[in-house]
C-alpha cells in the first residue's frame, strides 16, 4: 500500500504546541468556531446591488461598495395590529420586487416543512398585509404578478387577492393523515427534498399544485413527554420499505376559469408502473408545464410535457439507469430547448436537448462529475465541478452550442461554489479549505475580485489561538484494489515514535463525502479537541460516495453496507499499521448512515475497531422509508439476501468490544425502533453495551444543552475506552 500526505493550502497552523486548549462549552455553547455567513442574501434585478437579512431588517447595499443603499423593512417599526410579532424570520421578494413576502413566528414541523404567521409588504406605500389572520399557514408564495399569494392551511390550497382581499378555496378535500394539497406528505419531502407543491405559471393565471392521497400509507406513532399526566402521541404516514405509497396527482388550477384540470396520477388506477412525481416545473410558457414520473425501483424517469391550451401531453426525454436515476433541480428551459444532466456516460454531464426530440448534444464531455449546474446566459452556461480531484470544486463557464472546453472562472485551492446576479455580470464566490474557514468576495464577470464580504479572519486568528492542527489529506489502496480518500488530524505534540489511539468518523452513504476540501464546521472542532488529548482522527470515503463517476458511487446497490464496511475495516487495518497508530486502540463513530456504518465496523471487524459509537443508526433497512430504501435495495421481498446480510441487527452476536448506542425518541426519519430492536439483539445475545436516549429529539439531537451533553457523553466513553494519552511502542 502507499499513502500520499499533503498539507492544505490556507492559514498556518503551528503544528508543534498546543496552545489555548478547546472545552465541549466552547464548541456547543458558545459556538465560537461558527464562521460568518451571509444570511438571506438575495441580488437585485438591477445587477448590481443585493439584499440581505440583517437583523430583523431586509437592507440594500451596492454589489462593488459593499454600502449599505436603502433598509426595505424593519420588522421593528411594522404595525402589530394586524398580528405581526415584530420580528421577521424569512423574505422573499415579487417578481418586480416592489413587495416582500414575510413570514414571522416560524414552527418547524419536519426537515424542511414548517407553518408561519405570513404578511405581504407593500415597499412603496409601507403597508402591511396579513395573508391570514386566523392561523398559521403553509408555503405562502407570491405568484410572479405580486398579485397574488397562494398558500397551505388545514392542506388545503387557498389563494389570496391583495387588492380586494378576497379569499379562493382551491380544494376542500384536505384532511390529516388522509389527503394533502399543495405540500408533499413526509416521505416526499425527506427524500425528494421539497416540501412545497404549489407551482404559479409565469403570467400568474395558473396554479399547478400535487395532491396526496396518503390514506391507504400505514402510520407511525411516536411518544413525546412534557411532564404532563399522559405523554403525547405522534402519529403521522410513513412508508417503509415495501409498503404502500401516496397516490400522487398533478392538477392546475386556471383562475380566469375558477375550474380544476386533472393532468396525471401515479401509484394509482390506469398509472401501469409510473410511481413518482418527484418534479414539477413550468416551462417558460405559461401555458406548458412540465412533470417527471419515475416507477419505484426509480431506474426509469420520463418528463413529460403538458400543453395545456391544446390540451395534450407528450414525452420530453425518459432516461434509464441499470441501477437507478438520481433526482435533481437541473432542468433549465431555453427558447426551443431545456438543459439537463445526467450520468448515462458514466459521469455527471450536461446535455442540451432540444423541444422538438432528436438527439441531445453533450455539452460537457470530462471525466468528472458535475456537481451543480448555476445556469445560462447570453449563449454560456455556468457550473460546478469536481474538476481537479473529486476533493475539490471549481466554477466553470462554456459556451452553449460551441466545442470549447471549460473554463475555470474560480479555482482556488478548495471548494469553490457561486451565487451569480441576474446578468450574471458578478457573481458571490464562497471559497474555503479544511484548514481555512470561508471567505466571501464578489468577483465581476471577467472573475475579477472585487470586494471581500466575509473575511472569517477573527474565527481564523480563533483556530491559531486554540492550536487547531492540519488536517493532511492522504490515499491508500484497500485489499480489493480500489484507492480510497481520506484526510488525518494528529496532535500537536505529535511524535511517530509513540502509539496514539485513533478515531475514525465515517458517514458513507450513497454520493455523499466526507472527505472534502472545505471548511467542516462543528464536528472539526470536536476532532480538534479530541486531538488536544493524544488521539489520531481520521476521516474515509467508502466505495459508494460521490464525485468519482457513477460506478464508483453505485457499487453498492442492492448491497447497502457491505462494499462501505469492507472499505472501513481495511482503512482502519492500514491506518492501524502506521507506527504511530495504537492498532489495539481504534474507535469509530457515525450519526444516522454513519451509525449504521459504525456498528458495522465494531460487529463485522470486531478485531480491528476496540470501540463504537452509533447514533441515530439504521440497524435493518426495512424499517426504513420506501423512497430511499428501495431507491438502494429495492423491497425486502426482492432482495431479501441483501437486507440481511448488510443489516447490523444479524450480527449482535459478533461484539467484541466498547458500544454506545444513542437515539432521539422523537426522530421522525430513523425511528428509534432502530436502536430498541438493535439493543433487544445485543440482549438477547448477552452483549453489555451503553445506551443514551434523548426524550422529544428528532433525528438531530439538538436544542439547549441537548449537543453539548451529548458531546460530553460520546468524549468520555472514548477516553474511558480507548485511553487519550499515546503509549510507548
Amino acid at each position: 500500500m502507499r499513502i500520499l500526505f499533503y498539507l492544505l493550502l490556507g492559514v498556518s497552523l503551528p503544528v508543534t504546541a498546543q496552545q489555548q486548549a478547546i472545552s465541549l462549552e466552547d464548541i456547543w455553547s458558545s459556538y465560537i468556531f461558527t464562521p460568518d455567513g451571509v444570511s438571506g442574501f438575495n441580488f437585485l434585478q438591477d445587477g448590481g446591488s443585493y439584499a440581505e437579512l440583517e437583523g430583523n431588517a431586509v437592507v440594500t447595499y451596492d454589489i462593488t461598495t459593499g454600502e449599505a443603499t436603502d433598509t426595505l423593512v424593519d420588522g421593528s417599526e411594522l404595525d402589530r395590529s394586524g398580528g405581526f410579532s415584530g420580528t421577521i424570520s424569512s423574505y422573499a421578494f415579487s417578481e418586480d420586487e416592489r413587495k416582500l413576502l414575510l413570514s414571522s413566528d416560524t414552527e418547524q414541523l419536519f426537515r424542511r416543512s414548517s407553518q408561519s404567521n405570513y404578511f405581504v409588504y407593500d415597499v412603496a406605500s409601507g403597508t402591511l398585509t396579513s395573508v391570514y389572520p386566523e392561523a398559521k399557514i403553509r408555503l405562502a408564495t407570491l405568484d410572479p404578478t405580486g398579485q397574488r399569494v397562494a398558500f397551505v392551511v388545514n392542506n388545503n390550497v387557498f389563494i389570496k387577492e391583495l387588492s380586494s382581499g378576497d379569499l379562493t378555496q382551491v380544494t376542500e378535500d384536505g384532511a390529516v393523515n388522509a389527503i394533502i394539497n399543495g405540500a408533499t406528505d413526509w416521505v416526499y419531502e425527506e427524500e425528494f427534498g421539497f416540501s412545497k407543491a404549489l407551482y404559479w405559471s409565469p403570467d400568474g393565471q395558473r396554479l399547478a399544485f400535487l395532491k396526496f392521497d396518503e390514506r391507504a400509507v400505514p402510520e407511525f406513532t411516536y411518544t413525546d413527554f412534557h411532564n404532563g399526566m399522559y405523554p403525547e402521541y405522534n402519529t403521522f404516514k410513513y412508508p417503509k420499505v415495501g409498503e404502500e405509497n401516496s397516490t400522487v396527482s398533478l392538477h392546475v388550477y386556471h383562475l380566469d376559469q375558477q375550474l380544476t384540470t386533472d393532468l396525471l396520477t401515479v401509484n394509482g388506477e390506469n398509472s401501469g408502473a409510473w410511481h413518482y412525481l418527484p418534479r414539477v416545473q413550468w416551462t417558460n410558457d405559461a401555458g406548458a408545464l412540465t412533470a417527471q414520473r419515475m416507477n419505484r425501483h426509480q431506474n426509469e424517469l420520463e418528463l413529460l410535457l403538458f400543453d395545456l391550451e391544446g390540451n395534450s401531453q407528450r414525452t420530453l426525454l425518459r432516461e434509464e439507469n441499470p441501477y437507478y436515476v438520481d433526482v435533481h433541480d437541473n432542468l433549465t428551459f431555453l427558447d426551443g430547448g431545456f438543459i439537463w444532466t445526467s450520468e448515462q456516460d458514466g459521469f455527471n454531464q450536461i446535455y442540451l436537448y432540444d423541444m422538438d426530440g432528436g438527439q441531445p448534444q453533450q455539452l460537457t464531455t470530462d471525466r468528472y462529475d458535475v456537481t451543480e449546474f448555476y445556469g445560462v446566459n447570453d449563449g454560456q452556461i455556468y457550473f460546478q465541478a469536481a474538476g481537479r480531484d473529486p476533493m475539490q470544486r471549481e466554477v466553470y463557464i462554456k459556451s452553449l452550442r460551441g466545442k470549447d472546453l471549460p473554463r475555470p472562472i474560480a479555482a482556488a485551492r478548495g471548494y469553490n461554489e457561486a451565487q451569480f446576479s441576474g446578468d450574471y455580470d458578478y457573481f458571490v464566490l464562497t471559497n474555503s479549505t479544511i484548514n481555512q474557514p470561508a471567505r466571501v468576495v464578489v468577483v465581476d464577470e471577467s472573475g475579477t475580485e472585487i470586494r471581500e464580504i466575509v473575511s472569517n479572519q477573527e474565527l481564523a486568528r480563533k483556530i491559531q489561538d486554540y492550536g487547531y492542527q492540519p488536517a493532511e489529506f492522504f490515499t491508500f489502496t484497500t485489499e480489493e484494489g480500489t484507492e480510497l480518500n481520506g484526510y488525518m488530524i494528529k496532535p500537536g505534540n505529535f511524535s511517530s515514535n509513540v502509539e496514539h489511539p485513533l478515531l475514525m468518523h465515517v458517514y458513507g452513504g450513497p454520493g455523499s463525502q466526507q472527505v472534502l476540501d472545505n471548511w467542516r464546521g462543528q464536528n472539526m472542532a470536536w476532532f480538534q479537541l479530541l486531538a488536544q488529548k493524544g488521539f489520531v482522527v481520521a476521516v474515509v470515503d467508502n466505495r459508494g460516495t460521490g464525485a468519482r463517476g457513477q460506478e464508483l458511487k453505485k457499487q453498492t446497490y442492492l448491497t447497502l453496507g457491505k462494499q462501505e464496511t469492507e472499505d472501513q475495516i481495511s482503512a482502519a487495518r492500514y491506518l492501524g499499521g502506521l507506527d504511530y497508530i495504537d492498532a489495539d486502540r481504534i474507535g469509530i463513530f457515525g450519526w444516522s448512515y454513519g451509525g449504521f456504518m459504525a456498528l458495522h465496523a465494531i460487529l463485522q471487524g470486531n478485531d480491528v475497531f476496540s470501540a463504537a459509537i452509533a447514533v441515530a443508526p439504521v440497524t435493518n433497512w426495512k424499517w426504513y422509508d420506501t423512497i430511499y430504501t428501495e431507491r438502494y435495495m429495492r423491497t425486502y421481498a426482492e432482495n431479501k439476501e441483501g437486507y440481511d446480510r448488510n443489516s447490523p441487527i444479524h450480527y449482535a452476536d459478533q461484539l467484541k468490544g466498547d458500544l454506545l448506542l444513542v437515539h432521539g425518541m422523537g426522530d421522525d426519519n430513523v425511528h428509534f425502533q432502530h436502536t430498541a430492536e438493535m439493543a433487544n439483539a445485543l440482549i438477547m445475545n448477552n452483549k453489555q453495551f451503553e445506551t443514551y436516549f434523548y426524550p422529544n429529539r428528532n433525528h438531530g439531537i439538538y436544542g439547549g444543552p441537548t449537543r453539548l451533553h451529548l458531546y460530553t457523553k460520546m468524549t468520555n466513553f472514548l477516553i474511558n475506552n480507548l485511553g487519550s494519552n499515546p503509549g510507548s511502542k
